[in-house]
């Protein structure tokens, strides 16, 4: 009699036990599941975004390949003035970015789509975002390592589509608008207002702060800078996301919206540093506005152009920092 009632009190104890180590089990295997699921989601979109290049995958300037999560490296973002699957035509927006994974830093600059420099490949000088145009994504690369005699190492490309997904998978991005701003674009987002200020954008809302210039006293250089704060935003932001299951509806979109050379190993490499950035530091082009047979072109100063291509150099490893560059850099 005394042993079955000990073993009365043992049941509720052990059938405690059971549910427990079921329910722990059954939440090990659903959250388990969701991120393999959201892995093999990320990896087969990557994969299918994939595009290579005809010099292959290392650049021309390099003497030995680069591992994005080891070395510096170099990354040109490409915004198309383009929507439904269209990755083609001429490039709305341009910015050459750095990374170094050991001082945690990124420099960037904005390339003015108007910018009078040799299109490699074709021998002739014309606008910069004319090149893609001409012979995508190889000659726009060729044309900006000439231009900063810098390997460029990799590239996402994305349209309008894209671009507004990924704000919006973010739930918005932060900035600072100098001024007020109205864009209209009837075949996107109609006409937006954004107001003076720190505020937070959403996908629509950021692209109409990205594409407008003619409002800019500053125009395409003031356009640039909104470009690269964007950018920024968006890198910092993405750094810190840390729900995968939230990526569903982006990963769905980037199909046929955007293209890339980098593999799903190094974008997570890549993240895993990203999320320590000290800071970000932006650089801009200057020049002067020309006009060549009755068509306008920015002429880009060459001194700036310099500092900026060995600000990057310094940078990505390529040669030592001079005594005039630190000088610059302060400045």
């Amino acid at each position: 009699m005394a042993q079955s009632r000990v073993n009365k009190r043992k049941k509720p104890r052990n059938k405690f036990l059971r549910v427990t180590l079921i329910t722990f089990l059954a939440l090990f295997i659903l959250v388990g599941g969701a991120l393999a699921y959201g892995i093999y989601k990320i990896s087969g979109v990557t994969s299918s975004a994939q595009l290579d290049l005809e010099r292959g995958d290392m650049s021309e300037y390099r003497d030995a390949a680069v591992d994005p999560i080891e070395d510096p490296v170099s990354i040109l973002f490409l915004g198309l003035d383009s929507r439904d699957g269209d990755l083609s035509g001429r490039t709305d927006a341009m910015v050459l970015a750095t990374f170094n994974p050991e001082e945690e830093t990124i420099e960037m600059v904005n390339i003015p789509r108007d910018s009078y420099v040799e299109i490699v490949g074709r021998g002739t000088f014309d606008k910069i975002n004319h090149a893609h145009a001409f012979g995508g994504l190889d000659m726009t690369l060729d044309t900006v390592e000439n231009m900063f005699d810098i390997p460029v190492d990799y590239f996402v490309s994305l349209n309008f589509d894209a671009f507004i997904e990924i704000i919006d998978a973010l739930d918005g991005i932060e900035v600072d608008a100098p001024m007020a701003i109205t864009d209209t674009d009837n075949a996107t987002y109609g006409t937006i207002s954004i107001e003076e200020g720190l505020q937070t954008l959403n996908g629509e809302e950021a692209l109409a702060y990205v594409r407008m210039r003619k409002q800019d006293p500053r125009g395409d250089l003031g356009r640039g800078d909104r470009q690269k704060e964007v950018i920024g935003s968006v890198i910092q932001k993405a750094a810190s996301f840390s729900s995968i299951t939230r990526f569903g509806p982006l990963l769905d979109s980037f199909e046929g919206n955007l293209n890339t050379n980098i593999s799903f190993s190094s974008m997570l490499g890549m993240h895993s540093y990203a999320n320590e950035l000290a800071n970000i530091e932006s650089h801009s082009l200057t020049g002067q506005d020309i006009t060549e047979n009755g068509i306008y072109y920015f002429q880009l100063d060459d001194a700036v152009l310099q500092e900026v291509s060995d600000s990057f150099k310094v940078h990505l490893g390529l040669q030592e920092e001079t005594v005039e560059n630190q000088s610059t850099t302060i400045q």
